[in-house]
């Protein structure tokens, strides 16, 4: 039982070559109707042989009783030995037997001389004393019997007797037979020649796809830069597309987490120097002043809230490019959830002057993580109040439809330049990174508002112009889809 498994889980693993199912299709497709037709044929030659031959024995019966009829063989020339050696002749022509039957069904003539003197009631022979001419084939037993009438001199010429013909059809199966052998080797040397043009045709349809496995091959060694171009056929085309596709992204991907890395590197090592260099002039100076200490302790103190910010932000976006069924889904009530976003954010809105304005069209309750989303709108919102102009608005509507909500999040505010909207989501991305750090963003607020919303099989759409302001929408399916 083990050894049997191990010999399947190999095969599975090797696979079946499509060269190999390729020439096993040029094959089948060449040799099936080859034998089929070699076996039509032969069939077709052996009933046309056979059928010659019934002809041949029909005629040579009417010819030989006609023959009978006029030399009156069944009355005074029934002993006429120059007849009886042309029944013998017949008889050897057609490697048989001729039997003559009289009125009485007794047997006269017997070429084989075993029958004389007996009687003979055969169903061909009732029939032919009958009027009719019967023919009876044995093919199992390779012969077949024709018979003909024999009639008397008088003028109302009365069947006085039947002639039956016996003929063997061992020589033409014989012939057939040799017939078939040839045949055979025919399909052997077709099967051959098949069998190689088969292989031929099978490797030249495989070979763009043999060329773009050595590509693909030295791709995966780690030579990003090879340019896979197969447009041999369509299907090629389709996959070396596919393939530059999936390259062109992996190596955004290599390039973003590289860019990731050091500006991890960079907004982490930031906040540190600044500490240093706070904590170096304190130790530095001697019999500092206490105004001059709180204030250098209040700068490390904000420094430290930034880098703890940074940690947090990034805790949750790790956390986040984890499964979705991390997802805590319940039944949340978004109206709710918004006004309590809304609620918690209006001190800082006061503090810049900045208006908050909420617009529900209509009850949402949908399926949600409420934390994550609570997170998600509460980015948006801040960045809309801490982006803004002086004595600005930030308009914040909810609405639904039957399958989706919807959450706008429009401000007065700086707006986005256009070159740079796509960019806004990616993690550490900043438009004004003096802005920003002034008002303590990390750059993660997009990145994981984005992945929060993709979470809930959602999508956001950006539209700004650059000192008119941004909108941001996010529509979230109502029912979460598992």
């Amino acid at each position: 039982m083990t050894v049997q498994f191990w010999k399947k889980e190999n095969w599975s693993r090797l696979g079946v070559s499509l060269k190999v199912l390729l020439a096993l299709l040029f094959l089948m497709i060449g040799l099936v109707p080859m034998g089929f037709l070699g076996l039509m044929m032969n069939r077709g030659y052996r009933r046309t042989q056979i059928d010659g031959r019934v002809i041949e024995v029909q005629n040579q019966s009417l010819i030989t009783s006609d023959r009978l009829t006029r030399a009156d063989y069944m009355g005074a020339a029934r002993g006429d030995a120059l007849v009886g050696r042309e029944l013998d002749t017949v008889a050897d022509i057609f490697n048989g037997r001729i039997v003559v039957v009289d009125r009485n069904f007794r047997i006269i003539k017997d070429t084989f001389n075993l029958s004389e003197g007996k009687i003979n009631v055969s169903e061909p022979v009732l029939k032919c004393f009958q009027g009719e001419h019967g023919i009876l084939r044995e093919e199992q037993k390779q012969y077949f019997a024709v018979t003909a009438p024999i009639y008397d001199s008088t003028p109302e010429r009365n069947i006085v007797g039947v002639l039956l013909i016996i003929a063997s059809t061992e020589n033409i199966l014989s012939n057939v037979s040799s017939v078939m052998e040839s045949t055979r080797f025919f399909i052997l040397i077709a099967f051959l020649l098949l069998a190689l043009i088969g292989t031929l045709l099978a490797s030249l349809i495989v070979k763009p796809f043999d060329r773009l496995q050595v590509a693909l091959d030295r791709m995966a060694d780690g030579n990003l830069e090879e340019n896979i171009s197969e447009n041999t056929y369509r299907e090629t085309m389709a996959i070396s597309e596919a393939v530059q596709t999936a390259k062109t992204k992996l190596q955004t991907v290599d390039q973003s987490r590289e860019d990731f890395v050091a500006n991890v590197s960079h907004e982490l090592k930031t906040p540190i120097t600044s500490i240093r260099v706070l904590a170096d002039s304190l130790m530095s100076m001697e019999e500092v002043p206490v105004e001059l200490y709180k204030e250098f302790m209040s700068d490390i103190s904000e420094e430290i809230d930034r880098e703890s910010k940074i940690v947090d932000d990034l805790l949750s976006l790790v956390k986040m490019d984890k499964s979705s069924a991390e997802l805590n889904i319940a039944q949340v009530d978004i109206n709710a959830l918004v006004q309590q976003i809304l609620k918690r954010l209006t001190p800082i809105a006061q503090k810049r002057n900045v208006e908050l304005i909420y617009e529900s069209i209509r009850e949402v309750v949908a399926d949600a993580d409420e934390t994550k989303l609570s997170l998600a709108v509460s980015n948006l919102v801040e960045n809309a109040i801490k982006y803004n102009m002086e004595n600005g608005w930030v308009r914040v509507t909810l609405d639904a439809d039957h399958k989706y909500f919807y959450i706008r999040v429009a401000d007065s505010g700086i707006g986005i330049p256009e070159d740079k909207q796509d960019s806004v989501f990616e993690r550490f991305y900043r438009v004004d990174k003096a802005r920003s750090r002034e008002t303590g963003g990390t750059g993660l607020g997009l990145a994981i508002t984005k992945n929060v919303v993709l979470m809930h099989y959602g999508s956001i759409r950006l539209m700004s112009k650059e000192g008119e302001g941004s909108v941001f929408t996010v529509r979230i399916p109502l029912t979460y889809i598992y």
